[in-house]
C-alpha cells in the first residue's frame, strides 16, 4: 500500500510511534522475567500481532509498517537481556547503591547501537547469501503475511496475559499462596530436595523452546540438585547459619543448606560449562562467520566502486557501508572514556577499548549466526557474556594487578557493552530475515532498530531500581531473607565470576569439573550431529541448568512436554505441515500472552511496594495458604495452554 505521493508506507510517524511505545513496554516485562527467571524470550510475534492489531484502527497502514513496528519493539526486548544479564551485577557487588540514570542509558544505548551497526555487514551474508533458517524470523514473516487474522491473535494474546496477570496478582500481591513449592529432607548425613516454582510464565518459556531445550535444562537441574549437592552434603560437616543471621550459630534447615550448597559451591560447575560452550561456540562457527564477513564486505565493496552507478533495488540497500565503518572505528574514543571512568588508568583504558571493539564484533557475529541456527530465546548470549567477563577480568588483572579496586567493576562494564551488542545483533538478524522475507527495506529496518534501542536505553535504569527497590536481588542485601527477591542469576554469576579473578575464592575445582562435563556434552552432541539425530544436546542448556536453581527448571520441563504432547497429537491426526504451523501460531501467541500479562503485573505491584516500603502492602491474609492454590491454578494454565494449541478440528481459511 502506498500513501498519497505514491510512496511506500513503512517509516511513517505511527510505526515509529507505535514501534518506540512497544519497544519500552516489552523492554520492561522482559526486564523482569529475565531477572526473575534468568531467560528471557523473543518478542518479534507478539509485537506483530499487536501492532496488526493497533494499526487496523488506522485507514491506511500495510505489511510494512507492521514489520517496522515489530522491529523496534524486539530491540527492546534484546536490549533488556543485554542489560539485566550484567548491570545488575554492579550492585550485587556494592560497586553501586542504584542504577544512574545516565551511566545505565549510555552503556545500554552504546552497546544495543554498536550491534545494529555490527549487523549491517553480516546482513547479505548470513540472509541473502546464506542457508541459515531463523526460525523465529521465518515465523514472524508468516504472522505478518497473515494480517487479517490480527484481531483474533491479539484476543488470544489478551486473553492469556489476563489470565497471568491474575494469578501473579493473588501469588505475589494479595500473597493467598505460595509461588514456590519446595521440600528437603536430611537423609544419612547428606541432603535431598525437590521443588517447583509455580509461574505460568516459565511454562510459557519451557512450551515456546520445546521439549529438547527444556529437558536439557531441566536434567542438568537434577544432575546438580539430586547428584552433585548431595554429594558435596555427604562429605563435609553440616552448615550452620552465619553471623548475622536470627539462628546464628545453630545448624541449618535442610532446605537452607541444600541452596546454601548451590549457591557457593556446586552452580559453579555450570560456570565451567557455560565458558566451555562460549569458548567452542567461537571455535565451531570460526570458518563461517569469516567467510560471511568476507563476501558481505565484497558484496558492498561491487555495489560501491564500479565506474558505472549501480542501480540497486529497494529491498538491498542497507545503511551505505562507509558510515557504519566510520562510526564503528569513531566508537573507539567513547569507549576509551567510558572505560577511562572506571578504570582510571590510560594505559589500560585504551587497549581494553579497542580489544573489546574487536571483541563485540566476534561475538555479535557469533550471536547473530547462533540466532539463524536455532533463534533469538534459545541464543547463548549469557554464554558469550561470561566468556567475555572472564577473558575481560583475566587481562585487566594482567594490565592492573590483583589490588586494582575497579577491576571487577571494569570487567563488567566491558562485559555490559558486549552483551548489549551480541543481544541486539541475534534479534536484529532474526527482524531483517522477517523483512527480506515480506519485502522490506533494509536500511528503514537499521533505523528503527536503532530507535527501539535508544527508546528502550532511556527506561532500563527507573525499571532496574523500581524492581531493585520493590523485591531487591538475591546475592545482594537487599534480597536476604525476602522469598520475592528476583533471582539475578546471570547477574550475580557476572559478580562471581569478576570477583574471583581478582580476590580468589572462586571454585575453581567446580568449574573445572563443568568444563570436563561440558567437554563431554560436546563429544555427544557431535555424534549425533552426524548421525542427523533430531535430539540434539547443545552444551550451553545443560549449564544452563546446572545452573538455576532447580525449582526454575521444573515449570520449564513441563512447558517442554505440553510442547511434546501436542507435536504427538498432531501426528495422531495427521495434520500437515500448514495446519501445524497454524496451530502452533496459536500457542506461541498464548504463552507469549501469559509471560507478558505475569511480568507487567511484576512491574506494576513493584510501585506501591516501592511507595509504601511494605513488601506485603496489597496482602488480604495474614499467612499465605501454603503452595497448593498454585499448583491447582498452574495446572488449569496448563491445560487451558494445551487447549488453545491443540485446537478442536482443523483450522480453515481465514480462522485464527
Amino acid at each position: 500500500m502506498k500513501d498519497s505521493n505514491g510512496s511506500l508506507l513503512e517509516l511513517t510517524v505511527k510505526s515509529v510511534v507505535l514501534g518506540v511505545l512497544l519497544a519500552v513496554v516489552l523492554a520492561g516485562a522482559n526486564a523482569y522475567l529475565g531477572l526473575f527467571a534468568g531467560m528471557t524470550v523473543s518478542a518479534s510475534i507478539p509485537a506483530a500481532v499487536v501492532s496488526m492489531g493497533v494499526l487496523r484502527l488506522f485507514r491506511r497502514s500495510s505489511i510494512l509498517e507492521n514489520n517496522l513496528v515489530q522491529t523496534a519493539a524486539s530491540a527492546g526486548e534484546s536490549l533488556a537481556a543485554g542489560v539485566i544479564f550484567t548491570l545488575p551485577a554492579l550492585v550485587i557487588m556494592d560497586y553501586w547503591s542504584n542504577f544512574n540514570f545516565w551511566w545505565v542509558t549510555i552503556i545500554a544505548a552504546f552497546g544495543g547501537i554498536l550491534g545494529v551497526l555490527f549487523t549491517i555487514p553480516l546482513r547479505r551474508a548470513l540472509i541473502v547469501e546464506g542457508n541459515l533458517q531463523f526460525p523465529e524470523g521465518i515465523a514472524t514473516a508468516e504472522v505478518l503475511k497473515t494480517g487479517a487474522r490480527g484481531g483474533a491473535g491479539l484476543r488470544t494474546i489478551a486473553q492469556a496475559a489476563a489470565a497471568a496477570a491474575l494469578f501473579k496478582f493473588g501469588e505475589a500481591g494479595l500473597k493467598i499462596w505460595n509461588g514456590v513449592f519446595e521440600t528437603a529432607r536430611q537423609v544419612r548425613g547428606s541432603v535431598a530436595y525437590f521443588g517447583s516454582n509455580l509461574s505460568p510464565a516459565l511454562l510459557s518459556v519451557g512450551y515456546i523452546v520445546g521439549l529438547n531445550i527444556s529437558m536439557l535444562i531441566f536434567l542438568g537441574g537434577l544432575a546438580n540438585w539430586l547428584v552433585a549437592i548431595p554429594l558435596f552434603a555427604a562429605g563435609h560437616d553440616w552448615g550452620v547459619y552465619p553471623a548475622g543471621h536470627e539462628s546464628a550459630g545453630q545448624a541449618m534447615s535442610a532446605l537452607d543448606w541444600a541452596n546454601a550448597i548451590w549457591l557457593n559451591q556446586t552452580r559453579y560447575i555450570g560456570v565451567g560449562g557455560m565458558v566451555v560452550g562460549g569458548l567452542w561456540t567461537i571455535l565451531r562457527l570460526r570458518k563461517s562467520l569469516g567467510r560471511g564477513i568476507r563476501s558481505g564486505l565484497e558484496a558492498y565493496r561491487r555495489l560501491e566502486g564500479d565506474v558505472q552507478p549501480v542501480a540497486i533495488d529497494r529491498t538491498e540497500k542497507d545503511i551505505p557501508m562507509k558510515w557504519v565503518l566510520i562510526l564503528i572505528v569513531a566508537s573507539v574514543a567513547p569507549l576509551f572514556i567510558l572505560y577511562q571512568v572506571f578504570v582510571q588508568q590510560v594505559s589500560v583504558s585504551l587497549p581494553m577499548a579497542v580489544t573489546m571493539l574487536a571483541a563485540g564484533f566476534v561475538f555479535s557475529a557469533v550471536a547473530g549466526y547462533m540466532a539463524g541456527l536455532v533463534g533469538s530465546s534459545n541464543n547463548p548470549i549469557s554464554g558469550v557474556t561470561i566468556a567475555t567477563v572472564l577473558v575481560a577480568s583475566l587481562l585487566l588483572l594482567g594490565l592492573m594487578g590483583r589490588q586494582a579496586a575497579n577491576g571487577p567493576a571494569a570487567a563488567i562494564i566491558i562485559g555490559a557493552v558486549v552483551c548489549c551488542a551480541a543481544a541486539i545483533a541475534g534479534d536484529n538478524m532474526q527482524d531483517l530475515k522477517a523483512g527480506y522475507l515480506v519485502g522490506a527495506t533494509p536500511w528503514k529496518q537499521q533505523v528503527m532498530q536503532m530507535v527501539g534501542t535508544a527508546s528502550s536505553a532511556f527506561v532500563m535504569a527507573p525499571i532496574l531500581m523500581l524492581l531493585f527497590k520493590a523485591y531487591g536481588f538475591e546475592g545482594h542485601a537487599s534480597g536476604a531473607g525476602s522469598e520475592n527477591a528476583l533471582a539475578a542469576v546471570q547477574a550475580n554469576l557476572m559478580a562471581s565470576v569478576s570477583q574471583g579473578v581478582f580476590r580468589g575464592g572462586l571454585p575453581w575445582d567446580f568449574m573445572a569439573i563443568g568444563a570436563v562435563v561440558s567437554a563431554g556434552i560436546i563429544l555427544l552432541d557431535t555424534c549425533l550431529e552426524r548421525r542427523g539425530s533430531g535430539f540434539r544436546t547443545p552444551v550451553l542448556a545443560v549449564a544452563i541448568g546446572f545452573y538455576l536453581p532447580l525449582e526454575l527448571s521444573v515449570p520449564i520441563f513441563a512447558g517442554g512436554v505440553i510442547h511434546f504432547l501436542l507435536d504427538r497429537r498432531y501426528d495422531r491426526r495427521g495434520l500437515g505441515d500448514r495446519d501445524r504451523e497454524e496451530f502452533g501460531r496459536r500457542g506461541l501467541l498464548f504463552a507469549s500472552g501469559l509471560i507478558t500479562g505475569e511480568a507487567l503485573v511484576g512491574i506494576l505491584m513493584a510501585i506501591p511496594i516501592v511507595i509504601t516500603g511494605n513488601k506485603k502492602v496489597l496482602a488480604v491474609i495474614e499467612e499465605p495458604l501454603g503452595a497448593w492454590p498454585g499448583i491447582v491454578l498452574l495446572v488449569g494454565v496448563a491445560v487451558w495452554l494445551y487447549w488453545v494449541a491443540a485446537g478442536r478440528s482443523k483450522p480453515k481459511a481465514g480462522m485464527d
